[in-house]
């Protein structure tokens, strides 16, 4: 659940940008005294902090939940679950910006936020494994960023436990069983994806995504 909030809440966000649109508020926005570059950062920027405000918020509860009902998290766990959460945040924050850069009304809202809530859940992993699809859609859904996001908390809130499996006896063929049906490990056509890939894919298409952004922005301003 973690894993599709830093997205979806990050959609939600940033329909304040699109709501300026719809109920003219943008256009007092652009006449007053402040860059175009700055406006747009502006709602990049209070689209993440909100974001991260929320889910860094549920985090918290969810760790506290686990002391709870039993703690096998080490620190390092704890800081590379963090980690993973800033990065999908970062990730949501720029694919909403993108999206939310062609929308202007409340329908559309409407639209793209009934389509990201109900379906993004799905593709990244979260709702049901990836291990149970179909072979085509495994490979279909092995090219999405969000994909390696969902997987990276996974292990790092996972990690633990499995640990303190293996240390009461259970094999560890058994273990990278378990692994496999709860999407721990990845594999694209066949090879597995290591930690430090999903990070590195992650990270790329974050900064794409930035660039995409800059670019829209950019090539805006240059048309009007």
């Amino acid at each position: 659940m973690l894993a599709v909030s830093c997205v979806t809440v990050a959609f939600c966000s940033n329909f304040l940008m699109v709501q300026d649109k719809a109920n003219g508020t943008i256009r007092d926005l652009r006449i007053s005294p402040v860059k175009s570059a700055t406006l747009s950062l502006s709602y990049y920027v209070a689209t993440l902090l909100s974001t991260l405000i929320i889910c860094f918020a549920a985090t918290g509860i969810c760790l506290t939940y686990v002391a709870i009902v039993g703690w096998y998290m080490s620190l390092a766990d704890i800081f590379f679950l963090f980690l993973d959460i800033l990065l999908l945040v970062l990730f949501g924050t720029a694919l909403s910006s993108i999206i939310n850069f062609f929308l202007s009304t409340q329908g559309q809202i409407s639209a793209v936020g009934t389509i990201i809530s109900a379906g993004y859940g799905f593709i990244c992993g979260a709702y049901m494994p990836i291990s149970s699809f179909g072979e085509g859609l495994q490979k279909i859904i092995s090219f999405l960023p969000g994909t390696y996001g969902t997987s990276l908390i996974r292990n790092h809130t996972m990690q633990g436990a499995l640990a303190e499996m293996q240390n009461q006896g259970i094999p560890t063929e058994v273990i990278e069983k378990l692994k496999d049906s709860l999407d721990c490990n990845l594999y694209f056509f066949g090879s597995q994806v290591n930690i430090g890939t999903m990070y590195m894919i992650l990270g790329i298409t974050i900064l794409v995504l930035i660039g995409i952004y800059i670019l829209l922005n950019k090539s805006k301003k240059y048309n009007c």
